[in-house]
């Protein structure tokens, strides 16, 4: 049988959400959380023996220590797999799924998979070197992604190989492996070229890499002490009945709300719905996130011209690149019309 260690977080080990995320670094025996579901699709073939929990917070308080308990974990448990997650979308969990696994695999040689929506953060940084199952951007879809790195798991344990990307619902790494097709190259050419031509799906064999578009810089601002200054935040701090209704992750809305409002705090009082951060000393504090008192100090010293009567806000986490660049550009084009010179963005 086939001997799993598996990786979570606090909130996936049902220790808590963000007010339990400086959870430390703990070991328990067997199958927590979706582990248990991983233990029911392998059935006899596979079995966790161990479960490794570090909160979110904790984990990258100090990532070189966690690390280090991590692999000396598993190297104690001498297992044939590790599997971290899945992260989805998440942020500081998906740096340490694909942190974890790139540390076992090349500290170890022990085969290592995990999950991830493809726009999450650690793909870019770690998706050459750790196997990553595609998932959906939430646990909504943790029935699949199981499935899919339960699948990928069994094939990396019996060193089986891995097939190309698409056909085990993976993230491309960004390598090619030779193997052996069951269909001639001109023939399969041909039938793409047919496909293309009738504008029915194709998957080309020769997939070129995606590089993000690169953002120049703004001009710099020619005088600060006559420049109008503007706040806007990824932070989520709304008024508390969220009357624009911005999602609290994957957000595809934004609002703007006088600053006069913020300052008065009540009635309504304003609090952050970011799902993505412990949000109980914004919500204490708003300046905190939206420092509009050090702002105007500095428009009473002269050091900026003036603060812009409103602030913007959407929620960072989960975004997807689209939205963010749709928001970015249409809070953009307001801020221009509103005569602001300069932003100065705070984010979780």
């Amino acid at each position: 049988m086939i001997r799993v260690v598996h990786y979570l977080n606090q909130f996936f080990a049902g220790i808590g959400g963000e007010d339990k995320a400086d959870a430390p670094f703990e070991v328990r025996p067997g199958a927590v959380g979706p582990g248990r579901a991983l233990q029911m699709t392998w059935g006899d073939r596979a079995e966790v023996v161990a479960t490794l929990v570090c909160g979110d917070n904790a984990f990258h308080a100090d990532p070189d220590a966690n690390t280090e308990a991590v692999v000396a974990a598993v190297a104690a448990a001498a297992p044939d797999l590790f599997v971290a997650g899945p992260a989805f979308n998440a942020g500081r969990y998906g740096l340490a799924c694909a942190a974890v696994c790139a540390a076992v695999k090349e500290r170890l040689g022990i085969p290592t998979v995990t999950g991830m929506f493809p726009e999450a953060p650690a793909v870019d940084v770690y998706r050459s070197r750790v196997v990553m199952v595609a998932t959906g951007d939430s646990a909504g879809s943790m029935q699949s992604a199981l499935a899919g790195i339960a699948a990928v798991g069994l094939r990396l344990a019996d060193d089986a190989g891995l097939r190309p990307a698409a056909d085990e619902g993976r993230i491309p790494m960004g390598f090619r492996k030779s193997w052996v097709a069951d269909v001639p190259a001109g023939r399969r050419a041909v039938a793409m070229l047919v496909a293309k031509l009738r504008g029915e799906p194709y998957l080309t064999e020769v997939a070129l890499p995606q590089q993000a578009e690169p953002v120049p810089p703004a001009a710099p601002v020619v005088d600060l002490s006559q420049a109008i200054v503007a706040l806007v935040t990824e932070g989520g701090l709304v008024p508390e009945d969220n009357p624009d209704r911005i999602e609290s992750s994957s957000a595809t809305r934004w609002a703007r709300y006088p600053l006069a409002m913020l300052e008065r705090n009540q009635d309504p009082a304003f609090r952050s719905i970011h799902a993505g951060y412990d949000s109980q000393w914004v919500d204490a504090d708003p300046d905190r996130m939206v420092p509009v008192d050090a702002l105007r100090a500095l428009a009473a010293e002269g050091v900026i011209g003036g603060v812009h009567e409103y602030f913007y806000v959407t929620t960072g986490t989960g975004t997807t690149v689209a939205h963010a660049e749709r928001m970015g550009e249409e809070i953009a084009r307001q801020l221009i019309a509103d005569g602001v010179q300069a932003v100065i963005a705070t984010s979780t």
